[in-house]
Formats: C-alpha cells, structure tokens, sequence
C-alpha cells in the first residue's frame, strides 16, 4: 500500500515527529512505501487564496497552487495524518490543507442539485489519525465531545470517501505524560500500525 503520511508540527524534535518516525519505519518495514509529507518543512502555504477561494463552486475549480500536494494525495492508496490537537482542533497548517488539497473535483464534487456533496477520494482506503492532545480523556471526550475526531470521521473522511479504514489513535493529557508514558504510547503506535 502506498502511504501519504502528513506531519503538522513546526519542531523537528516534537513527540508527533517521534510519532511519524515510529509510524513511518514500521509500515515501510512492512512492505508499504510511505510519502512523508512534512507540511512546516516543506513550507505549506495553508491560506486559501483568492483564486482558489473564488473558483470554489465553478465548473473548474483552481486547484494549480496546490497542484503538487494533490497529485500526492491522488496516488495514495492511504492517508496518515500526525499532529497534536491545539484547543480542541487542528494545527492552523493541517487545517489549510484540508481547505486547499482537500478541494472540489479532487476530493469532492458538488451535488448540481445543491444537495450533499458526492466523494471522490475512491483512491483512499485508509485514514489514519495518530495525535496528542494536551487535556485528558474525558475533557475531550465527555466534556468537549471529541470534535477532531467527529470531524475527521463525520466531515473530512465520510464526505470525501466511501468505506474508509477509519481510526484516530491519541495520547491523552500529553503535558503532563511522563517519558515512561510516551514511550509506551509509541510502542502502541508502533504495534497498531503493524497491522495494516
């Protein structure tokens, strides 16, 4: 299977780095081949602009800005995201790729009767999710209702793919995780991913 690992972290030595790392060396071991796509490294440009933006519902979506992160997008056979969740959702990169990758006629196309949107990610049939947050389990789950994961899996997966291999993997209370701690969630990560 081909892999398109996104990292959306600006530091090099961050824990999602460590996460990618782990993640990516385990599926290549098992006979995958991984695209790392470090959105800070490569200098992912998240905005929207205004050609892309205004060519949103046209019969021809401007999608040449993003063209080289599309094709990538489009020759995965599955999607791996790594990131921390910053009050309560995406890094404003990651976030900028859904909206300029993410687009019309390459993940989606508009319903012409003006109902839901029709998928087009056909090519995806893994979605991964492996990510850290800094409050503990039952704030994000209980208290804010876990909304990175219901957008990833309600939103972003279910309205750009049909049977997707969904999962979110997450390190809860990340700021107060002892080295002991993360260490154990990274063998997880490591055991997880031998899976697919």
């Amino acid at each position: 299977m081909r892999i398109l690992m996104v990292l959306a972290h600006p530091l090099e030595d961050s824990f999602a780095a460590s996460v990618a790392r782990i993640a990516k060396e385990t599926l290549e071991a098992n006979g995958h081949t991984v695209d790392l796509l470090d959105l800070y490294r490569e200098d992912f440009d998240p905005r929207l602009s205004a050609r892309e933006r205004g060519s949103y519902f046209s019969d021809r979506y401007d999608s040449s800005a993003a063209a080289s992160w599309i094709a990538r997008l489009r020759a995965a056979d599955g999607l791996v995201l790594v990131f921390p969740q910053w009050w309560f959702n995406f890094p404003a990169i990651l976030k900028g790729f859904f909206d300029r990758v993410f687009a019309p006629g390459v993940a989606f196309d508009h319903d012409p009767a003006g109902g839901r949107i029709v998928p087009r990610l056909g090519n995806i049939k893994l979605f991964w999710a492996l990510t850290t947050t800094g409050s503990p389990w039952w704030v994000v789950h209980l208290y804010m209702g876990n909304p990175v994961g219901r957008l990833l899996k309600r939103g972003i997966a279910a309205f750009c793919g049909k049977g997707l291999d969904f999962r979110m993997i997450s390190l809860h209370d990340m700021d107060r995780a002892t080295e002991a701690k993360r260490k154990r969630h990274l063998e997880r990560v490591g055991a997880l991913v031998s899976r697919i």
